[in-house]
C-alpha cells in the first residue's frame, strides 16, 4: 500500500469525508450489493462490512490482535446468518460514517452495539500494533 500522505489527518477512525483514495473501495462503497458484503467472525460477533479484499484484510488483522482465536473474513453470509437483528437489518447509506485505513475506508453494517465492539477491538488492535512495532524498534 501506498505510504500515508502526513499531510492528511490520521486515518483510523470514523469520518464522513468523500475522499477515499483506493479505488477499490470506493467501488465496493458505491454498489454494495450481495456480491460486495463480507463478514468477520470474531468470537461471538458475525459482523457485515463492506469494502476492498486489502482493507479488509488489514482490518480484519488488526481486529484479531485483541483476541485468541484468528479472526475469519468470509466472502458470503456465514452458517446460521447474522444472529444479530439490527445487524441483519443494517444498510449501508451514503450518509454513514466510514472507517478509514490506510487511503481506504471501509462501511460496518451492524446495529450501533456491534458497531462500536468491533470499532473499539479495531481502535485496540491498533494501539497494540503500535505497541509491538515501538518495542521491536527499541531492540
Amino acid at each position: 500500500m501506498p505510504p500515508r500522505d502526513t499531510n492528511q489527518p490520521p486515518e483510523d477512525g470514523l469520518a464522513n469525508q468523500p475522499s477515499i483514495r483506493c479505488t477499490a473501495c470506493n467501488s465496493a462503497l458505491q454498489s454494495p450489493g450481495r456480491d460486495t458484503v463480507s463478514f468477520l467472525l470474531i468470537d461471538h460477533l458475525k459482523i457485515p462490512i463492506v469494502g476492498c479484499g486489502d482493507h479488509l484484510e488489514q482490518f480484519s488483522s488488526v481486529c484479531g490482535l485483541t483476541t485468541e482465536a484468528d479472526p475469519e473474513l468470509l466472502g458470503h453470509l456465514p452458517a446460521g446468518g447474522v444472529p444479530c437483528i439490527g445487524c441483519r437489518q443494517e444498510r449501508y447509506t451514503p450518509e454513514q460514517s466510514l472507517l478509514r485505513i490506510d487511503g481506504g475506508a471501509l462501511a460496518v453494517l451492524a446495529c450501533p452495539t456491534h458497531q462500536s465492539a468491533i470499532i473499539d477491538r479495531y481502535r485496540t488492535g491498533l494501539q497494540t500494533q503500535q505497541h509491538l512495532t515501538s518495542s521491536l524498534d527499541t531492540v
